[in-house]
């Protein structure tokens, strides 16, 4: 049975985001994960966690330390940013017990790939020996040239051909299925030729990303072909409701969730 979480950057923002958690745990999730946690104190969001009895499984590092920033672990001449702001994804990871961090890279724009390549490279042989005595995996995340262009890791070949040189246990793959279905296609064979390299897993549909049901992707296929390779980690709903977030859900309802409150709190 797939374990999803609710992204909380995505969905419920219907409310602010602090009372996202409690909209989440009323609709049957028992796990968050968000993009950026870093406009609220570690403390209030761990606050929010235990009143409502939840995990949060991965958030993304810092985009940076400067205006504008849009991820800087592959940035040359800002390695000391890169420090500055892992340590601070890594203080976070402690107090709301989180395993996961997903690096955020950075594009390429003028700058030569290779050079940025090796400074990703670098960065992370550095910093994964430190997330890996607090037990917090480092994951990178592809990015489809089409909704993000000029990112530095486009598909899974590039993430997985930095992951190969990285050799750390604990540096793996994010495998968005959206962002793989525009950039690569054939979803079922990435999922399944990848079994084993991907660490955490997240959907939306296209066009749009939205809700299963509302675009391309045959997600119940999907959900049903994880379960079968064995997949035990968490799957991430970060897609966008066509309306609201819980008339979204009607695609969850067999897993008890999305159902009306006093049910799902039966459940849990």
């Amino acid at each position: 049975m797939p374990r999803f979480a609710a992204n909380l950057t995505t969905l419920f923002t219907e409310l602010p985001f602090l009372q996202r958690f409690g909209a989440a745990a009323a609709a049957g999730f028992q796990a968050v994960e968000m993009q950026i946690p870093f406009l609220e104190s570690a403390a209030l969001l761990a606050e929010q966690l235990q009143l409502h009895q939840l995990q949060v499984v991965l958030f993304n590092s810092p985009l940076g330390t400067r205006p504008g920033d849009r991820g800087v672990a592959a940035l040359p001449g800002r390695e000391e940013d890169f420090w500055r702001t892992f340590e601070t994804a890594l203080d976070y990871a402690r107090v709301l017990k989180c395993p996961r961090i997903r690096v955020v890279c950075g594009h390429v724009g003028a700058m030569n790939r290779d050079d940025m390549e090796a400074v990703l490279i670098a960065n992370l042989k550095r910093a994964a020996p430190h997330a890996a005595e607090r037990g917090v995996c480092l994951l990178l995340e592809p990015l489809n040239p089409q909704d993000v262009p000029g990112y530095l890791l486009a598909n899974t070949d590039c993430a997985l051909s930095i992951i190969d040189r990285i050799d750390h246990s604990n540096v793996r793959l994010q495998l968005d299925l959206y962002h793989c279905y525009m950039s690569q296609g054939d979803l079922s064979g990435h999922a399944t030729r990848l079994f084993g390299r991907y660490d955490h897993v997240q959907f939306s549909n296209a066009p749009g990303r939205h809700e299963p049901g509302a675009g391309e992707i045959h997600y119940p296929h999907l959900f049903a072909l994880l379960d079968r390779l064995g997949y035990d980690g968490w799957v991430g709903c970060e897609y966008f409701p066509l309306s609201t977030t819980l008339e979204s859900l009607a695609w969850a309802r067999e897993w008890g969730i999305g159902s009306p409150p006093t049910m799902a709190a039966r459940r849990r």
